[in-house]
């Protein structure tokens, strides 16, 4: 007789519960304190009570080697207290990664780079990391995409986004809702802004749906809605969309809607072309908008790495240190230089 369900399934193996994980990997109340005023900070500069500063997201596509993200977050953070005034700088920590068809997809899925999936290994590591980079006295920032995910990490987390290929899923809006810090909203693959509008507005509203608590229980999560959310602008369908027509364009509808400042370009993606060379003029660009007068502009992404461009990645393959495996990275060297200029500009700007 057939099997009348899990036909197609492996395997279903049980996971340690998110109250567990964190007491094994406890979050020190010194990186409380760095989570909750950087939060507070990004709050404050969506909604226009800090205009002076930019808010720059910048780092690897996706994490897959922790001893180089932390080389990278010892670098950047220099950068980062050196530009404070100006500048309010998060780390990209990307675990999680949206493939269109298949590929690698994260640190947390598969940590040790081999096709093995061991999620078991991958959820604490990725902890581990931001537990690290946070007691550096870097705020971080990610992509949530799956939905349990939240509930390992999300203490660690200053920022996040919700992606081009998720903006439509009921289940991220809704999971967008509850969380606890500042949310981007990107626009769809097609470059299209109503929906990442729809699911701005979508997540600033209370919501019921399944999910796990604490313990690892399903539950019904009820929410109050998220009121922290922001446009982000990421091109589509190899289009970009960071000119003065886009960002004003979506500064009207932040306007209408009571968000200040609700406007951050991602210079990688379609912006770029997933060109690395290309993004310093996106920023460089942007920057001179902001210095200008342009008040919608919230900050940047960039994808950067501690070297330049990406390789290739498949199981077993021996891989070059501080290179991306995902979306091709600026270097270093380069991005300091912009971090520099993007502080200057906005010190000119205020002193104008």
């Amino acid at each position: 007789m057939p099997q009348i369900e899990n036909s197609h399934i492996a395997s279903i193996a049980p996971l340690v519960c998110p109250r567990e994980m964190k007491k094994s990997l406890p979050l020190p109340s010194r990186v409380c304190d760095l989570v909750l005023a950087n939060r507070e900070e990004i709050q404050a500069m969506v909604h226009g009570r800090d205009p002076a500063r930019l808010m720059v997201v910048v780092g690897p596509c996706s994490i897959h080697d922790p001893e180089a993200a932390y080389e990278y977050a010892e670098r950047l953070l220099r950068v980062a207290q050196a530009t404070r005034e100006h500048l309010l700088v998060v780390m990209r920590t990307y675990f999680e990664k949206p493939r269109t068809v298949v590929g690698w997809k994260g640190l947390i899925s598969d940590p040790r780079l081999d096709g093995s999936c061991d999620i078991p290994a991958g959820l604490p590591l990725a902890r581990k990391v931001l537990l690290g980079i946070g007691a550096m006295g870097l705020p971080c920032g990610t992509e949530f995409l799956d939905p349990i995910v939240p509930q390992y990490v999300s203490d660690l987390v200053s920022w996040a986004a919700i992606g081009a290929r998720t903006i439509e899923s009921q289940t991220h809006r809704q999971m967008a809702s509850g969380l606890s810090m500042p949310i981007g909203f990107k626009n769809g693959t097609d470059g299209s802004l109503p929906n990442a509008v729809n699911g701005l507005l979508s997540a600033r509203e209370p919501h019921a749906f399944l999910g796990i608590d604490a313990d690892g229980v399903t539950s019904v999560v009820k929410t109050t809605g998220n009121p922290d959310g922001h446009l982000v602008l990421r091109g589509g369908r190899g289009k970009s969309n960071y000119h003065a027509d886009d960002i004003a364009s979506a500064a009207e509808f932040c306007a209408t809607n009571g968000i200040a400042r609700g406007v951050m370009i991602d210079c990688s993606h379609d912006n770029s072309g997933k060109d690395h060379t290309k993004q310093a003029a996106i920023f460089r660009q942007v920057v001179d908008a902001f210095r200008e007068g342009q008040t919608a502009i919230l900050g940047l992404m960039i994808e950067s790495n501690l070297h330049p461009g990406k390789q290739t990645w498949s199981e077993g393959k021996e891989l070059a240190r501080g290179v991306s495996i995902t979306d091709s990275c600026m270097g270093w060297e380069e991005t300091e230089a912009l971090l520099t200029m993007a502080a200057e500009g906005a010190a000119r700007r205020a002193s104008a």
